[in-house]
């Protein structure tokens, strides 16, 4: 059995015996739990293996033929804001353990929970967002567990009468992975407060609780087993972690624990109506890490079913082993029956009514799948709409810069060329840089109605995009207007033909690659101000000329 070894709030005095102790470092305070020699020793055993974690793809490509997965997803998305869900504690992302919490956070005897309104508001904005139907009479209730994170022996969770229910959510796949729309069903989604989080020593021997995460309040989202691939499934997720950003009800970060996925799979033969054996897989970190374990629990089972090895598969979670690519059993799944839920006594029943519910709704933002259906009338492809739509920021710079007039394909060229490689190397979001859609809309136009010529464009974006300013300025302050006079760029031209005879007798001779040659020198001549159209047709008719 595990405890909790505690240490006196006093440095020089140690308690050395299972009593739940303190320690104070620096003034903060961190709660241990030990494991005893027993429980030790049994992790250091290797569990035996009932298949290689290694399997033949061939093999197991042909096999898959015959069987279907079916996927679900429990997302849970912590909400951002000011304050934890029951208490007036902030969260602070990265703040040292035990920082911010108080009597409410800590399960103490006494302390009563208070619900703060904005987890409401971002329940019913996910809700509606999720197309589902809101329950206009909710209540809360506890949900019994043990776990050394959890100070209150129970989470303030909903149980039968969740928020919203019955919604779905609309995506495209990428191009790369075959392209096409999907729909997946949304079972339910509930408000529910986060646990605190167990820090684990190098060597194992034992783990510190941190519960500045206890009571930071979360939204879980419950999909209806509507996918069928890990690509799918991965898509599923980066589509929720786009909408709670478009919504602004959470920033989504993985690495952070802000959108945690778990992973239900089984398979079934195909033709069969009734589910297989249930499996969850944890410890999912990127939506990448998804895809690969989905994708490996799904050829582990196929191959476990194929052997008549079926009854092998057991309900249970799993963990996704990063190193090793593989999953490993965790513990076996507790049922609903384990958490012996009922309704939670200190808190009154969530009461929405319809003008609270008209006005969220009328608050909500253009959605990522109403934004990639109106890039996609603009005439844009399928890769851009995905590409632009995929970020809120990104798609309101698109959106500000053909407000002011650019062409939209012309707009969205460049956002997704020079712009992003620009953002990638320097490591920058589009709110970090310098130039504005009004600038950009305005280098556009330069562009196309032949002021300065598209090297110089480029020449200016990059100054706009590191140092800003404007495209007039720049364009009077350096003398970059395009060279458009015949006359001027003939002179030009005629000089460069003078001062290089051999290459142009070289051309003469066969050798026309070496009209390059002339047009970069007469560009180098002009400073790269002359009309490449205007020039290109000078320079041929003067080196088709009879001499």
């Amino acid at each position: 059995m595990a405890f909790a070894a505690v240490r006196c709030i006093r440095s020089q005095s140690l308690l050395l015996h299972p009593a739940a102790l303190f320690t104070q470092r620096r003034k903060v305070m961190y709660f241990s739990v030990k494991a005893s020699q027993s429980q030790t020793a049994t992790q250091g055993k290797k569990r035996p293996t009932a298949i290689s974690p290694h399997f033949d793809k061939q093999i197991i490509d042909q096999i898959s033929k015959n069987y279907e997965a079916i996927i679900g997803i429990e997302t849970h998305v912590q909400l951002s804001t000011f304050t934890k869900a029951f208490c007036s504690c902030p969260y602070n992302y990265g703040s040292s353990p035990n920082t911010n919490i108080c009597p409410i956070c800590m399960g103490l005897p006494g302390a009563l929970p208070v619900l703060n309104s904005k987890v409401i508001e971002f329940a019913v904005k996910l809700g509606l967002a999720l197309n589902c139907s809101l329950s206009f009479s909710s209540k809360f209730d506890r949900k019994q567990y043990f776990y050394p994170d959890l100070p209150k022996g129970y989470q303030i969770s909903q149980f039968d009468i969740p928020i919203a229910s019955s919604g779905y959510i609309d995506l495209d796949l990428p191009l790369e992975y075959g392209g096409g729309h999907r729909r997946f069903g949304i079972t339910r989604v509930h408000m529910e407060e986060d646990a605190g989080k167990l820090l684990h020593s190098e060597s194992g021997s034992y783990s510190q609780v941190d519960l500045n995460r206890a009571g930071v309040p979360l939204l879980e989202i419950v999909s209806e087993p509507d996918m069928r691939t890990g690509i799918e499934a991965a898509e599923y997720a980066a589509e929720l972690q786009r909408l709670v950003r478009y919504l602004g009800v959470s920033n989504g970060n993985m690495q952070e624990g802000s959108l945690r996925c778990d992973v239900n799979v089984s398979v079934r033969p195909i033709g069969q109506s009734q589910f297989g054996t249930k499996v969850e897989i944890k410890n999912l970190n990127s939506f990448s890490s998804v895809s690969r374990a989905i994708d490996f629990e799904v050829s582990r089972q196929v191959l476990l079913h194929s052997q008549g090895q079926s009854d092998q598969i057991v309900q249970e979670t799993r963990l996704w082993e990063e190193g090793a690519q593989k999953t490993i059993t965790m513990r076996k799944k507790e049922g609903l029956s384990d958490y012996r839920y009922f309704p939670e006594p200190d808190l009154p029943e969530v009461i929405l009514t319809k003008e609270y519910v008209e006005n969220i709704g009328d608050s909500l933002p253009e959605l990522p799948e109403t934004k990639r259906r109106r890039y996609e009338s603009m005439g844009l492809s399928m890769q851009d709409v995905l590409f632009l739509a995929n970020d809120i920021s990104v798609a309101e710079f698109f959106d500000a810069t053909i407000a002011k007039g650019a062409e939209v394909k012309l707009a969205a060229n460049w956002i997704m060329g020079d712009i992003a490689a620009y953002m990638k190397n320097e490591k920058l979001a589009i709110n970090d840089i310098k130039l504005t859609p009004q600038e950009l809309a305005e280098l556009i136009a330069s562009i196309k109605g032949g002021t300065i010529s598209g090297k110089i464009g480029k020449e200016i974006l990059f100054e706009l995009l590191a140092k800003g300013g404007t495209v007039k300025g720049m364009i009077k302050e350096k003398d970059l207007v395009q060279i458009a006079d015949p006359a001027e760029i003939e002179r030009m031209v005629e000089k460069v033909l003078t001062e290089n005879p051999k290459q142009l007798e070289q051309y003469r001779g066969g050798k026309t690659k070496l009209q390059g040659f002339f047009a970069g020198q007469v560009m180098k001549a002009s400073k790269g101000k002359a009309n490449p159209g205007l020039l290109n047709k000078i320079l041929l008719e003067k080196l088709n000329a009879k001499s």
